[in-house]
């Protein structure tokens, strides 16, 4: 990604984090979306802390791995879950163990459908936004979600007493999966308008498919 883009993205995160902590709500707001103007402002530190993974090598380069892959019946096509093991057990929210994204569809850099499109509402930057050059695979990979992993303490599915909760919504879980031990697990789809809201379930991750 040019120098110039990631610094449009960035800038674009940092203005859209500071018009969240002033509790203006995202255009796409869903009935099942927080009302709480606290949760927003929390949000707000994920959409400034992932906002330089817009370009998946710099999540590389942080230690998150493309590890498995999830289907998604609502949206349609494949998520590339690029994890960092390091980061099992925070409930921070700049620092998601998890980054959730998918193939783009066209070139353009933001489009309707995608990226920031749920900040409609908030200041837009002055200027137009640049294309998006040519690249390959992992490079043009649109980063659409944060996840937050916790391994469940004893193990059990059965039982879930130390379920945690993040921007006021609980975790979902415990969850069996390949790859990963027994865990509860959060979404937040801050990059892309979910029609399922902002904290949808998600879907059982999976090896990827060979390419």
């Amino acid at each position: 990604m040019p120098r110039r883009q990631l610094k449009v993205t960035v800038a674009l995160a940092t203005a859209a984090a500071a018009s969240l902590s002033l509790a203006v709500a995202p255009a796409h707001s869903a009935p099942s979306d927080p009302v709480d103007p606290a949760v927003w402002i929390e949000l707000a530190k994920t959409l400034e802390g992932t906002a330089k993974y817009q370009y998946a090598p710099f999540a590389v380069t942080d230690g998150y791995e493309p590890l498995w892959c999830s289907a998604d019946p609502a949206l349609g096509g494949t998520n590339y879950h690029y994890v960092n093991k390091k980061l099992y057990g925070s409930l921070d929210p700049a620092k998601p163990a998890a980054l959730l994204y998918e193939d783009r569809t066209n070139e353009d850099w933001i489009d309707e459908a995608s990226d920031t499109s749920w900040l409609d509402d908030l200041d837009a930057l002055d200027g137009g936004t640049p294309p998006v050059a040519p690249s390959a695979a992992t490079e043009s990979r649109r980063l659409v979600a944060a996840e937050w992993i916790v391994l469940d303490k004893d193990q059990d599915p059965t039982t879930d007493d130390d379920r945690p909760s993040l921007f006021g919504v609980p975790f979902n879980g415990p969850v069996v999966s390949s790859g990963v031990p027994i865990h509860y697990n959060l979404q937040a789809w801050i990059w892309k308008k979910n029609p399922s809201g902002m904290f949808p379930r998600p879907n059982l991750a999976e090896p990827c498919p060979a390419a």
